[in-house]
């Protein structure tokens, strides 16, 4: 194997195991800066001698040993450390004093717990949601500070600079590495859904940039999903999660055209949706349903998707199902955004000129006053009703405040389409 084989084994191995690392060791040190130090050492000590030695048979369980007893070294001279959480008091002191083997069986314990820890100081409502992504996909995702920046558009030393600032944020508030309990889980779990969320939506439909879709960035959040879904498997709301994300990662290959121009929903091809992926999403459903309770936003939002996923062509398509369980999730989250996909099944059910009575309601809406999604849609529902000037200069409008080139393109196609006198069947599924 040459050096460059090795070096993509490690990066491999670092991508898999650094989590598991990163999580075991914070619960070392109480500190994930610290913690992510420790496990960059180790895949540094790998850099350096697996070239020569080769790659060991079991590489995550060599990083996890190299790095735990950098951490033991660590525990055993820092008396800064001691200091500094004065909360471990004796138990810290009795680290120091145990052998190896007991700080071994420490660190070896119940991963699975480990890994939950890190997926909620990650996510710590302390933290702007900028932070909380960076530092999830950093910890858990183990992305590169480069990759993270060439994901979402933004300069590298901006994404460096949130890291740092997020990991002296949690250390100065001394936030605990723990699972929260009783009423705070549901909070704090709201905000890692929250996250992953995010992170799978960017990839999806990429707000800025020239590609209408980042995949990689999906199936990092389909990762993410996927381990807490293993982590907390009576959680109705993260397999609701699960569902919404296996479904819509599975129209990916039919999103884009051989240009990688973007394809709607109406005008998929459906023999290239991904039917794994669909089975998956409505099992991930049947599971959240399963729970009980009343449904969560994902879980609705899935059983809408599942609208879609289960109609063999669009006129198989129960829009009517669909406008229901949009009303359900406004009354649950009530927001323009909602309404306005509200809007959209209705027409689909009703007609265009029922859906645009709730359009031309929302017109109004601070919210949406630069949301190209607005125009977009009344220019459509203009167009079906055969008013084409009007539905020209909402298309052109939509064009104007997009930040997307692709969906750009795609805006002011219609537009001159509609310029032509034609109607364009859309929806921004």
């Amino acid at each position: 194997m040459t050096a460059s084989d090795t070096h993509r084994a490690i990066n491999a191995v670092w991508r898999i195991e650094s989590a598991r690392l990163i999580a075991g060791l914070a619960r070392m040190v109480r500190d994930v800066g610290v913690a992510e130090d420790l496990a960059q050492e180790a895949l540094l000590a790998a850099l350096e001698r697996w070239p020569e030695s080769g790659i060991p048979d079991n590489p995550g369980a060599w990083l996890m040993a190299t790095a735990k007893h950098r951490a033991i070294d660590l525990l055993r001279r820092s008396k800064r450390l001691e200091r500094k959480h004065e909360e471990l008091g004796r138990e810290i002191e009795a680290q120091q004093e145990m052998a190896a083997p007991d700080l071994d069986a420490a660190i070896d314990a119940n991963i699975g717990d480990d890994l939950l820890r890190l997926v909620f100081i990650s996510c710590h409502p302390v933290l702007s949601t900028e932070a909380r992504v960076a530092l999830t996909l950093r910890l858990l995702g183990g992305l590169t500070t480069e990759e993270i920046a060439r994901a979402f558009l933004v300069p590298e030393p901006t994404v460096a600079q949130r890291i740092v600032r997020a990991k002296r944020t949690l250390a100065e508030k001394r936030a605990p590495f723990e699972v929260p309990r009783g009423a705070e889980l549901a909070a704090r779990l709201s905000s890692v859904l929250e996250v992953i969320y995010l992170v799978f939506n960017e990839g999806y439909s990429a707000t800025a940039g020239d590609d209408w879709m980042r995949p990689a960035l999906c199936g990092d959040a389909l990762r993410l999903g996927r381990i807490l879904a293993e982590l907390v498997p009576r959680e109705p709301e993260v397999h609701g999660l699960v569902a919404l994300m296996e479904i819509q990662a599975s129209r990916s290959r039919a999103r884009t055209g051989p240009s990688g121009e973007p394809v709607l929903l109406l005008d998929q091809d459906r023999a290239r949706w991904d039917h794994v992926l669909v089975r998956r999403g409505l099992v991930a459903l049947e599971r959240a349903e399963a729970l009980g309770g009343v449904r969560g936003p994902y879980a609705l939002q899935a059983a809408i998707a599942a609208c879609h996923a289960r109609a063999r062509t669009p006129a198989e398509t129960d829009w009517a199902r669909i406008a229901e369980l949009y009303e359900a999730l406004a009354r649950l989250t009530p927001s323009p955004v909602v309404e306005l996909n509200r809007a959209v099944a209705v027409a689909m059910a009703f007609g265009p000129a029922a859906g645009l009575e709730l359009v031309d309601a929302l017109t109004a809406e601070p919210a949406l006053r630069g949301y190209h999604l607005l125009p977009s849609v009344r220019g459509d529902l203009l167009a079906k009703l055969g008013r084409f000037d009007e539905a020209r200069a909402e298309c052109a409008r939509a064009a104007s405040l997009t930040r997307n080139a692709r969906e750009r393109e795609l805006l002011l196609e219609r537009a001159a389409a509609y310029a032509r006198g034609s109607a364009h069947r859309s929806t921004t599924s």
